[in-house]
């Protein structure tokens, strides 16, 4: 099969199109997948840069996220047939027989979900980290409930945009920052209630006058950075700040949420895979079909704004790392 290959950490160049053997079944619940699509995301670019998860298993085929066709199931598979339509995040950080930057992946039963009717194989390509990711900060970390505030950075970035929708179907008031004209007019058709243009106004002053100098009950940092520790400021008093990196802490100190005894909450979707947790890798396979679901209801929608073919790969990389992206792009 065609597949992008990985054999050193380095530039988008690094990844070339190469024929290497398909995948096989190996064990009693997994799936064949003939691959339609595969996501990108930023942690695809980080581990191309510096280097996979596991580095004695080098080369590597990257990719989390996965779209495609079932085309022959374990003797234990019980949920999935041929020709079923699928989706779902797993593989592609470096473990030999995994990635989906490739014309096929096998792939264990309950990472899977049927994918939604309504998108396209590359829209559902793009989904599942993202979803997963939102889903886990908003409802699980941050405890959101109905009525709150939110604050969303990056609304119409990947993960941001599907996480103002969930927000919305959770009866959550929610405000954005967003960099530019086109992107507010993006985020308010997600629902967003105040689109803040964080390069013209100071998002914390935004967020304070939007809710009578309160603070949102929850915050859900995308960005990093000093934007962490700024939007301490933008929390009320015993609310909760969920972030997706890892706080630099030569940027700032966390005096302000201690004083304002905020909860702090770190979400990284990867770790039932990097950790083989199985009952969180099931978790996060529901999630995927109830997503589907509301995608399907009209409820939740997921904004692609670029496709590149799999020989394309390095051209992706490069886009994405430029930068500003709205949504997200997908290998078909």
């Amino acid at each position: 099969m065609k597949a992008i290959i990985m054999t050193q950490p380095g530039t988008p160049d690094v990844l070339q199109l190469q024929d290497v053997a398909q995948p096989q079944i190996t064990q009693p619940k997994q799936l064949l997948v003939k691959l339609q699509a595969a996501g990108i995301n930023p942690i695809d670019t980080k581990i191309r840069n510096r280097g996979t998860f596991y580095p004695e298993e080098m080369p590597a085929i990257l990719g989390c996220d996965g779209a495609g066709i079932v085309t022959a199931v374990g003797e234990e598979v019980t949920q999935f047939q041929p020709g079923d339509e699928v989706y779902f995040c797993a593989g592609g950080l470096g473990k030999q027989g995994t990635g989906n930057y490739a014309e096929y992946t096998v792939v264990e039963e309950h990472f899977v979900a049927l994918k939604p009717k309504s998108l396209s194989f590359a829209e559902a390509a793009a989904a599942p980290l993202v979803l997963i990711t939102a889903w886990e900060a908003l409802y699980d970390r941050g405890r959101l409930t109905p009525g709150q505030k939110v604050l969303i950075h990056g609304g119409a970035g990947g993960v941001g945009h599907v996480a103002i929708q969930l927000a919305k179907i959770k009866g959550a008031e929610v405000c954005t920052t967003v960099s530019s004209p086109d992107k507010e007019r993006l985020v308010r058709q997600l629902g967003a209630d105040e689109p803040i243009l964080y390069k013209q106004t100071d998002f914390v002053e935004a967020v304070l006058k939007w809710n009578d100098g309160i603070g949102v009950d929850l915050a859900f940092d995308t960005v990093g950075g000093q934007t962490f520790f700024d939007t301490c400021k933008a929390v009320k008093v015993y609310g909760d700040l969920v972030t997706i990196l890892e706080p630099n802490y030569a940027l700032g100190k966390l005096k302000t949420a201690r004083n304002r005894n905020l909860r702090i909450g770190l979400e990284l979707m990867l770790t039932p895979m990097l950790q083989g947790i199985i009952a969180a890798q099931k978790y996060q396979g529901e999630i995927l079909k109830q997503c589907a679901t509301w995608i399907d209801e009209g409820k939740l929608s997921i904004h692609l704004q670029q496709t590149f073919p799999l020989e394309e790969a390095a051209i992706a990389h490069t886009t994405l790392e430029r930068g500003s992206m709205t949504g997200k792009i997908a290998l078909t």
